[in-house]
């Protein structure tokens, strides 16, 4: 049985440990807002306005569960985020039509505006993939769609599929006014009781927020314009992206997985003793992190819950 869902020879392996996943994911979520069904399905019946961190550090888990959780872990977490979705009936205010948070053409976006974040934003921040390895990525997302009961065969599996799937969905996307508010609250979010010892830090979200922001596609931020476009600002996103990359590879793994929930640390941890177990050497971190049979170099960079 394979020690991890992945193999830390997958290219989501590489995508999905990269710590620039904090601005991917946030990226995410702005993009996912801009489908005016799902964002009411957000709007009325998820926590998001709440705690909107919260939010972000669930997808964190389900990520790093469904990268280096043990098939036991992402089975079982996939039956649980599966019988949420079913229970889950909103209705939009623009129709009157009543909807399930389970819809697959819901979900398929969902997904997509996820994963095509994960991959465009961490290589932006410097990750070097071919065109065949973004090929790879989206092939083996079609799995992890399954966990939230999608037909694996009804998600893009590849960049031009993908592509093709957005210019079809493009139409139907704009930003409505809970959208706007979404975005701008993801610019300043609400801190959760558990993290309060993030409070004083909280002004150096701002960057990150924004650098989401600026991650997005041209024509979703004039859909949304909330914050100003500059001459010369998409080079100096990239820039501080990266910046903010090299910045996150950096900090002490003991000071970063604060940032994580416990569940997805304990994750974490179980990888690393799976890995072990199976011949892998652990003792680099996760990044970089290969098989001593296909790979004999010393694994370099840090463990990461995400």
């Amino acid at each position: 049985m394979r020690p991890t869902v992945a193999p830390p020879e997958s290219v989501t392996w590489r995508v999905q440990t990269d710590r620039a996943m904090w601005v991917a994911g946030v990226r995410g979520l702005m993009l996912q807002a801009l489908h005016p069904v799902a964002m009411q399905g957000v709007w009325q019946r998820s926590d998001f306005m709440d705690d909107p961190i919260g939010r972000l550090l669930r997808t964190a888990d389900f990520v790093a569960t469904t990268t280096y959780g043990s098939p036991e872990e992402a089975e079982e977490l996939g039956r649980r985020v599966r019988a949420v979705h079913r229970r889950l009936r909103f209705t939009d205010p623009a129709t009157g039509r009543g909807h399930r948070a389970d819809d697959p053409d819901l979900l398929v976006w969902v997904h997509c505006a996820e994963v095509v974040s994960y991959l465009e934003v961490v290589m932006r921040a410097g990750l070097r993939l071919t065109r065949a390895e973004a090929d790879r990525y989206f092939a083996e997302q079609t799995a992890t769609a399954g966990y939230v009961g999608l037909d694996p065969g009804d998600v893009p599996g590849s960049v031009a599929q993908m592509r093709r799937y957005l210019a079809g969905v493009r139409p139907r996307l704009r930003a409505t006014e809970e959208a706007a508010a979404a975005v701008r609250f993801l610019l300043w979010p609400k801190i959760p009781r558990r993290l309060r010892w993030l409070v004083p830090l909280k002004p150096l979200w701002l960057p990150v927020g924004s650098l989401a922001y600026y991650a997005l596609p041209g024509w979703a931020r004039r859909e949304y314009r909330v914050l100003p476009e500059l001459p010369g600002g998409q080079a100096a996103a990239t820039a501080a992206l990266r910046g903010l990359r090299a910045g996150l590879n950096a900090t002490p793994d003991p000071i970063y997985d604060r940032l994580f929930d416990e569940v997805t640390v304990w994750r974490a941890a179980a990888a690393r003793e799976r890995l072990a177990a199976a011949g892998y050497d652990v003792s680099g971190g996760f990044v970089g992190l290969r098989h001593p049979r296909t790979w004999p170099a010393r694994a370099r960079g840090r463990p990461s819950p995400a």
